[in-house]
């Protein structure tokens, strides 16, 4: 599986002219697809599927499951999805190549499940300097690591940087091919298996630079108000539905990222669920990294300082927080 992968902005903002036919089609007709992928903070769609929550809220939903985290991205940029589950950091990506999008909700910041694990005698990120390390290139955690060689004085020149799958870099950290790895949950749980190894940064510290949010094509928010609406009001009865009904939703959730419910439930305090409030302030101008659009700004100047996007993201519009204060 893969997830939050920063490299889509050009690729996909070449297939968006063959695809627009598909987008307007789409939207002309108001059905709705909604892509997710292997992260904590956004498998209780699978719980909304699963107990009714969107027919309860009159709104048709396809769910659409990818393993392939970089897939999910490349079908909203091409109008092959409505919405899809996705970080603020690949919005970013995607809205720098030509996409048209717009991010409605705020699911979670990532609060730890996203790591840099190391091999034993390693204590510091600091001492990765010269150490071989792998990592999906261009996924968030590529992004935490260069966050976590910046903090210690490193540059990606400072190691060997080894691309590799988020499976297969959690594989050959455990066979002992490499010193480190930035996996998220749920490989995390594979990389620690390894003898000694530990965590040396998380997002943790990194408060708020991993949201993940819900993002929309533009042009069927315009167009389909009360659908977008319905969506997002299935978000927060799903929370509420999780809150009552811990452990069946664990079990969905588990269930569904292939991992046992006894593993799911160490991934909570890695993913904070944000909540009506939470998102409400979030959404909210501001200058600190609480507020969308400074971490927006500041994720954008780094993702053009490292080459990782040509040309900076517009941001004007990505934002509409116009559908959580709607919610009831």
């Amino acid at each position: 599986m893969k997830r939050r992968s920063l490299l889509l902005g050009a690729a996909g903002a070449a297939f968006l002219a063959a695809c627009s036919d598909k987008s307007d089609a789409q939207s002309a007709s108001g059905s709705l697809t909604l892509g997710f992928s292997a992260w904590p903070g956004w498998f209780p769609w699978q719980v909304a599927q699963e107990k009714g929550l969107f027919t309860k809220n009159n709104v048709a939903v396809e769910l659409k499951y990818f393993d392939s985290y970089t897939d999910s991205l490349n079908a909203l940029a091409t109008g092959n999805l409505t919405c899809n589950s996705q970080t603020l950091n690949d919005t970013l990506s995607s809205v720098s190549g030509g996409s048209k999008q717009t991010i409605v909700l705020l699911n979670d910041n990532s609060t730890g499940n996203d790591q840099i694990i190391a091999a034993p005698g390693i204590e510091k990120v600091a001492d990765l300097k010269g150490k071989k390390v792998a990592a999906e290139q261009g996924t968030v955690d590529h992004y935490l690591l260069l966050l976590a060689l910046e903090k210690a004085g490193l540059t990606e020149k400072d190691v060997t940087f080894t691309p590799l799958l988020t499976d297969a870099a959690a594989a050959a950290f455990v066979a002992g091919q490499v010193d480190a790895v930035g996996v998220f949950a749920p490989f995390t749980t594979t990389a620690l298996g390894r003898a000694g190894s530990k965590a040396v940064a998380t997002s943790k510290d990194f408060p708020g630079a991993i949201p993940d949010t819900l993002s929309f094509q533009s042009q069927y928010v315009a167009d389909h108000p009360d659908q977008v609406q319905a969506v997002v009001q299935t978000w927060f009865d799903t929370v509420a539905w999780i809150k009552a009904n811990p452990a069946e939703a664990v079990s969905i959730m588990a269930k569904k990222g292939g991992v046992s419910d006894a593993d799911y439930k160490t991934y909570d305090a890695g993913t904070t669920i944000f909540t009506k409030e939470q998102n409400l302030a979030a959404f909210e101008s501001g200058t600190d990294a609480t507020h969308l659009d400074f971490q927006a700004k500041k994720i954008a100047e780094f993702l053009v300082s490292t080459k990782l996007v040509e040309t900076a993201p517009p941001l004007g519009g990505l934002f509409e927080p116009k559908f959580v204060k709607a919610v009831r």
